[in-house]
């Protein structure tokens, strides 16, 4: 597979856990909303990273961590255009938020904890902001297509 089919099969799965968070929201699964939509967006942040330097990130799922070293490649920035660093520092903090959604679905603990704390309006703002992240992520990927 080329760099172009990896994105493809990446933005596909991503569309699919995205999707699925729709759905957790609707079945009143607010912990998994938040848990898919970082899922989601991982992927396809993933995917870019694959898309643009050709070879797989780092084995994580600090979306902050992976996106940061695709910005470190000159070539991405060059693609681009710079509005893509300030876009995504705004983005920053909602990628921390996220990881903790990964980070609490594989620890019980922690996974007691938040399912008490996410509520419809929190899950709903996290999935909002999902949407709106994977819109700017996807258009990333039109300087490569």
């Amino acid at each position: 597979m080329n760099s172009l089919e990896k994105f493809k099969y990446w933005e596909c799965k991503a569309n699919y856990d995205l999707e699925t968070a729709r759905v957790m929201l609707q079945s009143g699964r607010y912990l998994y909303v938040a848990f898919m939509a970082q899922q989601a967006t991982e992927k396809l942040v993933k995917g870019l990273y694959v898309l643009y330097i050709d070879r797989e990130p780092t084995r994580t799922h600090n979306i902050w961590l992976i996106f940061k070293g695709l910005m470190e490649v000159e070539q991405f920035g060059y693609e681009t255009g710079n509005h893509v660093f300030d876009k995504a520092q705004e983005y920053k903090p909602f990628f921390s938020d996220l990881l903790f959604y990964y980070i609490s679905e594989r620890y019980p603990d922690y996974k007691r904890q938040l399912s008490s704390n996410i509520t419809e309006t929190r899950a709903k703002e996290v999935l909002n902001k999902t949407e709106e992240v994977f819109v700017w992520l996807q258009s990333l990927s039109q300087f490569k297509k």
